[in-house]
């Protein structure tokens, strides 16, 4: 239930702590075989590393931003992506950026990165602003209540597709979504046949759909390369056709690139949207506030779309403080390729360091009030943070190459909702997370909307 405390904030929904630790064979059956944020136990928001033995594998869990840096920054090179976790990506996204390792990881992020620069950002806040002005249409026909989730996902498709495939209309079909949302969920069911060392194969009616949306997505995305391929086209699929097949023989180049289409299609859009979907969640929930961002984002939007970011101080304060409470991606992991010290801790070869941004978000040695909504720690005291307390796109060499365009395009999008719509709760909607890659809520976010005056 959500909850004000005693200084008057809002408290948002979270899941049940219990005082102890939760056994690890919790974690393969109900809720939190669909829920990766489910069942921690209360000292785990207060204890600075912890470890835990999951089948046989030893799991290190640092939680002192020190211990973080040191994985992901001062040592990033002996941690890497684990074999594990490959096994269970490899078959939607190959060997694209986010999945590699080591020169070609290094290759393809040189590759991408210019893409990403903020000058070639902040060409694409028209793209970002026309897929507001199409996202809404209808909604005032609809009843009233509109699944903002649903919504939030389709807006950021729309986005992807336009800015980095050309407006390509076989990215933004129903089915499309669909495939990708039973993907997602597939990869609970597998993760369990992963640990155990069984082969990958579905045996659930979600795991049978996830197989199929992996299938789907990789053959539509081939064909949206093939359609490339010896063409002279300026989208982003086109640039990186071009530059791979400079780096690479034919047949490699054509598989990185279909392996980094859906890299990029897939973490393109969903995380955005997550950060949307809960962001509106907590605005809906917090109507004076939702008045305060909605004038600043008219103000913004008055002034034209050139340098919109910068008027949407509160906006972006209400942004970053929501993915601190919900962060889009609430789990990332890395395995130790050689024997290093983690704090007073050894780890050994093969050994699995997990980064939870949730803990850590939420974690009570870090943050005054870590479960309470308050925009304007945005504003006082940011520099006193330690750069590794606050993780929504990762950190070290291979914090998201898309951070920057993810965070303009939300704050685009927010923008033009808010100064047109008013977002309010449905009475008795229970709204708690779920997913066990990206965090979103169980059943979609159905608001009401409104049209503002």
């Amino acid at each position: 239930m959500d909850t004000i405390d005693r200084a008057g904030r809002f408290v948002p929904p979270h899941p049940p702590r219990p005082s102890g630790p939760v056994p690890v064979w919790r974690g393969f059956v109900g809720e939190r075989a669909r829920t990766a944020v489910y069942g921690w136990s209360e000292r785990a928001f207060t204890l600075p590393y912890f470890k835990r033995r999951v089948f046989g594998h030893d799991v290190h869990i640092p939680l002192d931003p020190d211990l973080v840096q040191h994985v992901l920054l001062d040592n990033a090179a002996n941690y890497v992506k684990p074999d594990l976790v490959k096994k269970l990506i490899v078959p939607t996204i190959g060997r694209g950026l986010l999945s590699s390792d080591g020169p070609l990881w290094r290759e393809q992020r040189r590759i991408v990165a210019a893409s990403f620069a903020p000058a070639a950002v902040d060409m694409l806040v028209p793209v970002f602003a026309n897929a507001v002005r199409t996202s809404s249409l209808g909604w005032s026909r609809q009843g009233g209540i509109v699944d903002m989730a649903a919504a939030s996902t389709a807006t950021t498709m729309r986005v992807i597709a336009d800015s980095l495939f050309a407006g390509d209309p076989r990215l933004t079909s129903e089915a499309a979504m669909a495939h990708i949302a039973a993907a997602l969920d597939g990869v609970s069911e597998a993760r369990l046949q992963v640990l155990l060392g069984l082969p990958l194969i579905p045996w659930s009616r979600r795991g049978l759909a996830g197989r199929r949306g992996q299938i789907y997505l990789r053959r539509t995305l081939a064909e949206v390369v093939d359609d490339r391929i010896g063409k002279d086209g300026e989208d982003f699929l086109s640039k990186l056709i071009r530059a791979l097949e400079a780096r690479f023989a034919p047949g490699e180049a054509r598989e990185l690139a279909i392996d980094n289409a859906a890299t990029f299609y897939l973490a393109g859009h969903e995380t955005t949207a997550n950060a949307l979907t809960w962001t509106l969640f907590l605005l809906a929930e917090q109507p004076d506030l939702q008045e305060e961002a909605a004038a600043e984002a008219r103000a913004a939007l008055s002034a034209g779309e050139e340098g919109i970011v910068d008027r949407l101080a509160l906006v972006r304060r209400i942004l970053e403080e929501s993915m601190r409470l919900y962060p889009p991606v609430p789990r990332f992991d890395r395995q130790a390729v050689a024997a290093d010290r983690l704090g007073d801790h050894d780890v050994a070869p093969g050994d699995f360091v997990s980064i939870w941004p949730w803990l850590i978000h939420r974690h009570k040695r870090l943050w005054d009030e870590p479960d309470a909504f308050i925009a304007d720690r945005w504003q006082d005291g940011a520099a006193e943070r330690h750069r590794f307390q606050y993780l929504p796109f990762g950190g070290g060499p291979r914090v998201c190459v898309g951070a920057r365009f993810a965070t303009t395009e939300a704050l685009v999008i927010l923008a033009g909702w808010l100064a047109d719509w008013r977002f309010d709760p449905v009475p008795g909607r229970e709204v708690r997370a779920s997913g066990m890659v990206t965090l979103r809520p169980a059943g979609g976010l159905p608001l009401n909307v409104s049209e503002r005056r």
